[in-house]
């Protein structure tokens, strides 16, 4: 199973911001900096992130991006679950169906799967993933040139 770059972009994005230190702020633009991906990438994951509870977004001067408490104690596997949607592994339908999809029990397997994998991310909560030593390494990230 592969994820898609905008839950990785997601998720780390979630991490950064759970590793900001007392009295610092960032904005979206400092967190797609530190990154390394484009504005505009971040910008819609952050929307995605805000409109989950994961985080809140403050405009103007003194503004920036905080995790909410309930976004520092989600589930990784609840949040990807989130931001990959319902769609299965494999797609059975479409423009050529697959002409064993009435009598294979490949798809059900991959099903299972996957839910085994979302599962198995379940008990990992945003501050669990950021433990040592990710959180130092996190707290170094400061974008392109640096």
């Amino acid at each position: 199973m592969r994820l898609t770059k905008f839950s990785d972009l997601a998720l780390r994005a979630v991490m950064r911001l759970a590793v900001v230190r007392d009295g610092e702020s960032l904005t979206t633009r400092e967190v797609a900096e530190a990154m390394d991906v484009p504005y505009a990438h971040m910008a819609k994951a952050v929307a995605r992130l805000q409109h989950l509870g994961v985080l809140e977004a403050r405009r103007g001067r003194g503004g920036g991006l905080e995790l909410t408490g309930f976004g520092r104690g989600a589930s990784i596997g609840w949040l990807l679950r989130e931001l990959e949607g319902e769609e299965e592994v494999v797609t059975c339908e479409g423009d050529t169906p697959c002409p064993l999809r009435g009598a294979c029990r490949l798809r059900g397997a991959l099903r299972a799967a996957q839910q085994a994998f979302y599962s198995s991310l379940d008990p990992l909560t945003v501050s669990d993933v950021v433990a040592a030593p990710t959180g130092p390494v996190l707290l170094t990230l400061t974008g392109r040139g640096a």
